[in-house]
């Protein structure tokens, strides 16, 4: 997919559609007539579907208008409606460019011509990024194990047309420098979709350790990956745990990217939990829906994918990604609900329960931080049904102790509309997982069962720490415009965003 802004009027712009975006008001859809020509075949259509209430610019409105020969370049104009003006906003914008792109893909459109709407005091530059996010994550499928009967016609190249050289302000170099920013952006989050879909017959911690490099390798950040050795040297007591139960082999996956100026400059060191498949071990799961577990290691996709995006946009940051991996089986060799196991930091837990596997595997990276002497550390995780039943799949839970760091993922959470909500890790709840036989145990009971997730990793943690409970917002269960069904990719926009503005602080 080539996406580019050019100088070009619509009308002699060669394209086999060109889109234009309408809100839903009166008076801007009747002045809108005046971009037809009198008396042509355009105009006439445009009229009578306004008149005959088929054209309002409602947010699900897509209509397409067929010109006559010689009234433009383009094939097809598509209508893309954009609902309420006073509800525009870039989110909007993604949402309505992803509705374009692939009803022009639905028409068997190859190029695609776009006229960015305005938005409220955004730039043409902030304007194009979005709708660049919005294609590419909109017509993005994961379709690598379907017979292909015939070749599926794929939209080759979208171009943001201007009329005068200039969007909303920005030029032309602008908006290129942001759409191609985009894109990096994009490609990262499709990265991570790609690994969270890919079913776990394909996938495993040595698998997920293996992208990890071979994105290092491509995007300039250094990987190590430990094995079963390297793990009982370090006395990573979680991983081994979690996975002894497997005949796959546990890794712990490190990332580093220096790109600030000073290589001792304190990173942000991100965690992310990396369960290629899990069963629940012994506590197994029910039969339904266990197969989306292979978007367990969402987290870990996460990671990896925002370490690619880092470096691909060579921020001036240094960022550390640390990935737990392991996959959760049930066999002779298990894990057992009240085994006890002892960290490299001294502390023990009990598991209670194998199915809270996470935690056990997210301790080992949360303890191994440390030694960054981090300035923050973000952990991913898809962590607790409970967190679903809290906030169900609009929004990702947060909790932690980095006062600043929340707030700053608030509020950008809220502008690339990947949303964060806080909940609370009141000291109260911590009696939930008091153990009559070690430190702490693995498992609160049925109440507050995020919050005790989260009160567990806490204890393994002595710096800035942020909790981010991924489970309802890490797969879709349906698709809705720039959302898949399936593995989302989310928090790679969020994180990166965030890495991009730290950078900027210095």
């Amino acid at each position: 997919m080539k996406i580019t802004v050019q100088k070009a009027n619509w009308k002699s712009f060669k394209a086999d559609a060109v889109a234009f975006f309408q809100p839903e008001d009166t008076k801007w859809l009747e002045s809108s007539l005046q971009y037809y020509d009198k008396g042509s075949a355009l105009h006439s259509q445009a009229s009578q579907m306004l008149s005959g209430g088929d054209m309002t610019g409602k947010k699900d409105e897509q209509i397409v208008l067929y010109p006559t020969k010689g009234e433009a370049g383009a094939k097809r104009i598509i209508l893309i409606g954009l609902g309420k003006p006073e509800k525009s906003s870039l989110e909007v914008v993604r949402r309505a460019a992803a509705r374009a792109a692939k009803k022009a893909r639905s028409l068997k459109s190859k190029t695609l011509a776009i006229y960015l709407p305005h938005v409220g005091r955004h730039d043409g530059a902030t304007i194009a990024a979005a709708a660049t996010e919005g294609i590419l994550l909109g017509l993005y499928k994961f379709d690598k194990f379907f017979k292909k009967e015939e070749p599926d016609t794929k939209l080759e190249s979208v171009t943001f047309l201007t009329d005068d050289g200039k969007i909303f302000g920005s030029t032309v170099a602008q908006v290129t420098k942001a759409i191609e920013r985009a894109e990096l952006i994009a490609n990262a989050t499709i990265f991570a979709r790609d690994m969270e879909n890919e079913p776990s017959n394909n996938k495993f911690p040595e698998t997920l350790a293996n992208w990890a490099m071979e994105a290092g390798k491509k995007s300039g950040f250094k990987v190590t990956a430990f094995g079963p050795a390297e793990l009982r040297k370090h006395n990573m007591v979680g991983i081994i745990a979690v996975n002894q139960g497997s005949v796959k082999e546990a890794r712990f996956i490190i990332m580093e990217y220096n790109g600030a100026k000073k290589s001792s400059d304190a990173p942000i060191v991100l965690v992310g939990k990396g369960i290629t498949f899990d069963t629940g071990g012994i506590s197994i799961k029910p039969a339904a829906g266990m197969g989306d577990m292979k978007s367990d290691m969402s987290g870990a996709a996460t990671v990896i994918a925002t370490l690619k995006a880092a470096a691909d946009l060579k921020l001036p940051i240094n960022v550390v990604g640390l990935v737990s991996s392991a996959e959760n089986m049930p066999s002779g060799s298990a894990t057992r609900p009240g085994d006890v196991i002892t960290y490299s930091n001294g502390l023990s837990a009990e598991i209670d329960n194998t199915d809270a596997e996470g935690r056990l595997v997210l301790a080992d990276a949360l303890i191994w931080a440390e030694r960054y002497n981090p300035k923050s550390v973000i952990d991913l995780a898809t962590l607790t049904g409970a967190c679903v039943v809290a906030l169900g799949h609009v929004t990702t839970g947060m909790m932690g102790t980095d006062e600043v760091m929340k707030k700053t993922l608030k509020k950008i959470g809220d502008d690339v509309y990947e949303r964060v909500c806080e909940l609370p890790i009141y000291e109260e709840y911590e009696d939930l997982i008091k153990s009559d036989v070690a430190d702490i145990k693995n498992v609160g009971g049925r109440w507050a069962g995020a919050i005790t997730a989260a009160l567990f990793l806490k204890r393994f943690t002595n710096y800035p720490w942020i909790h981010l409970d991924i489970a309802g917002t890490a797969r879709s269960e349906a698709a809705s415009d720039y959302i898949p069904k399936g593995g989302t990719g989310v928090a790679v926009r969020l994180l990166t965003q965030m890495l991009t503005e730290e950078s900027e602080k210095k």
